[in-house]
Order: structure tokens, then C-alpha cells, then sequence
């Protein structure tokens, strides 16, 4: 028996089973991860857990927010954990809102992308997998970012200079290459 939590995943990620640009066997695999564990936006699911991400976007749609984040030493997209939170858009909200300092932002409702990644052991907590359901979050009036204790720098960058840097993050890459092809920008 399904609990509320992953019946709310499942509305979610069902949809996307079909539509383009998602990879029917990864949107099964969030699926099944969803329907095998009960708290599977909880932190304290060992295996991995559901997390929510923001593809902030400037309000002209052509930059993109980015942090470089201070344990994984990266550039990424702002995101974190749901904990317990099963509304995943609400989720990359808040993180977006957290992590940039910005007010007033925009969530999308329908996903956007979609990224399952090892996260590596760091202390008592084992290595362990983020399932990453990601969302188009837009800055609207104020751009003026404020750094925070999880990230090293943040950055607005152009998305074509995203999507055309085969040094930057593959899956923000995907991330950016996917947002030039919406026609709806």
C-alpha cells in the first residue's frame, strides 16, 4: 500500500513516461524507487532519497543562476533534500529561495529534468543516491543574488555558454540545451 508521499512522486513522475526528452527507463527507475520506499523523501532513506532542483533562470530567460558548491567543489544547479517535503516543486523553490538570497521567484509546476547521481561517503554518512527531480524556478524583478553558507560563489551565466562548455556539469549541460530548444523562453 502506497502512502501519501509517493502517491504525490507518482502523480508527479508519471506523466513524463512518453514525453519528450525523457528517457522512458530513468523516469521508470525514479518511479519504481518511489513505489519500493515509503520514505523515499526522507534524508534518513540510506539508499538515496528524492531531492528537488532549480533551473533558476533570470527573467529574460537567457542566464542562468549557478552555485559552486562548497562540500561537492562543483558548479550546480541550486537544490537539496525534500526532507519529507513530497511536493518537489515546492522543494526546488525553497532551495532556490535558500541558496540565492532571491524573493519572488516562479516555480513551474510540471518537471523539467530529471538526474539520478552518486553522492560520495562524507563522514558517518555513506555514499548514497540523490534522485533529482528538477524544476524551471524564474528570478522576475530583483537578480541581486546573496552568497550563502553552502556555496563558495554563485554566478549568473549564459545558458548557451552552458550548453556549449564540455568542461561544465553534463547534466547541467542537458539541463541548458534543453531550455534553448523550449520555444516558450
Amino acid at each position: 500500500m502506497l502512502n501519501d508521499a509517493q502517491r504525490q512522486v507518482i502523480d508527479l513522475l508519471e506523466p513524463l513516461l512518453g514525453r519528450a526528452g525523457f528517457d522512458a527507463a530513468v523516469v521508470g527507475d525514479f518511479l519504481s524507487f518511489a513505489r519500493a520506499h515509503p520514505d523515499a523523501c526522507e534524508r534518513s532513506q540510506a539508499s538515496g532519497h528524492f531531492t528537488g532542483s532549480a533551473w533558476l533562470v533570470s527573467a529574460d530567460g537567457e542566464r542562468a543562476l549557478l552555485m559552486h558548491h562548497r562540500k561537492l567543489d562543483r558548479w550546480l544547479q541550486p537544490g537539496g533534500h525534500a526532507d519529507g517535503d513530497s511536493d518537489l516543486a515546492r522543494v526546488a523553490l525553497r532551495e532556490a529561495e535558500e541558496e540565492s538570497g532571491l524573493t519572488r521567484l516562479r516555480v513551474e509546476p510540471t518537471v523539467f529534468d530529471l538526474d539520478r547521481h552518486a553522492i560520495p561517503a562524507r563522514g558517518a554518512e555513506a555514499e548514497h543516491w540523490h534522485y533529482d527531480v528538477r524544476f524551471v524556478v524564474r528570478a522576475t524583478d530583483n537578480e541581486a543574488f546573496v552568497l550563502n553558507e553552502e556555496s563558495q560563489a554563485l554566478a549568473w551565466r549564459p545558458i548557451a555558454d552552458i550548453a556549449g562548455d564540455p568542461r561544465t556539469d553534463e547534466s547541467l549541460r542537458r539541463m541548458a540545451q534543453r531550455w534553448l530548444l523550449r520555444r516558450d523562453r
